[in-house]
């Protein structure tokens, strides 16, 4: 058991580098670490339709702006293993990872604030002119959450899905309904920084078409994703019946002006 809790735990240390330190290739998801965690705990099968139940679960969560999303690393392989190792019933499984990815969001959000003093020393090294130090900063803060969601995983294996059931339980509902109105409040506060930063005045008038179309009329953020995509080819290719228009007249003006000039000469 000690063994494939430390197995389970490093597979969560290096999906959660994912996006961090060598780029975004997905190995955080689910789908991925589902396989992974079946084929460490002798249970190929589980894993591949834990994964792939999950990923349906929590394939909407990403991180917006600077919200912190729950954690889909701890989520999915904790629930995973529970699966296959304490006779839990997928269903149980599957309902059960929000809550340990809600859990450990807690930890997430304590790893960024954590991470705040390596990134001052990082800008410090930087107007110090020197690089090594800001690498190390860096790492420190990689290292951090490395080892926050091992710790995670390492010990929710080794104390099994019945303890982990038992701590959420167990907390007061004053801490439940704070954690609820976080989780509720971040993504808007993430959306906001987000729109800040990309938001336009011309283009203005689509976000309350959207915003009318979903809180007023009713209508399926599906359904309101098609008409934008429908409205932005319209404005595509606009733009380009335009753009080839106004080539054609400096096309012309250019010939007219080559003309002029070779009739002068």
């Amino acid at each position: 058991m000690l063994i494939k809790a430390l197995l389970l735990g490093i597979l969560a240390g290096f999906a959660i580098w994912d996006g961090r330190v060598f780029g975004q290739h997905m190995f955080d998801r689910p789908i991925v670490t589902g396989p992974i965690v079946g084929l460490i705990l002798g249970d190929v099968h589980t894993g591949i339709v834990m994964g792939a139940s999950l990923e349906l679960v929590m394939m909407g969560i990403v991180g917006i702006g600077a919200a912190t999303p729950p954690d889909v690393v701890a989520g999915g392989i904790l629930s995973t293993a529970f699966a296959i190792m304490s006779g839990l019933s997928m269903d149980a499984a599957v309902a059960l990872s929000l809550p340990i990815a809600t859990l450990a969001q807690s930890v997430g959000i304590l790893d960024r604030t954590i991470n705040t003093t390596f990134l001052h020393w990082a800008d410090k090294a930087a107007e110090e002119g020197n690089p090594d130090k800001v690498a190390r900063a860096m790492w420190y803060g990689a290292f951090l959450f490395f080892f926050s969601e091992f710790i995670v995983v390492f010990l929710g294996v080794l104390l099994g899905s019945g303890t982990i059931a038992s701590f959420i339980n167990a907390l007061p509902p004053f801490i439940i309904s704070g954690l609820r109105v976080a989780s509720g409040m971040l993504p808007a506060l993430g959306i906001a920084i987000l729109m800040q930063l990309i938001f336009d005045k011309a283009n203005a008038a689509y976000l309350f078409v959207g915003f009318i179309l979903t809180a007023v009329l009713g209508v399926s953020t599906v359904a309101t994703a098609i008409v934008g995509a429908i409205i932005a080819y319209v404005i595509y290719q606009t733009s380009m019946n335009h753009k080839k228009e106004m080539d054609a007249i400096m096309a012309v003006m250019n010939s007219n002006s080559n003309d002029d000039l070779g009739g002068e000469l």
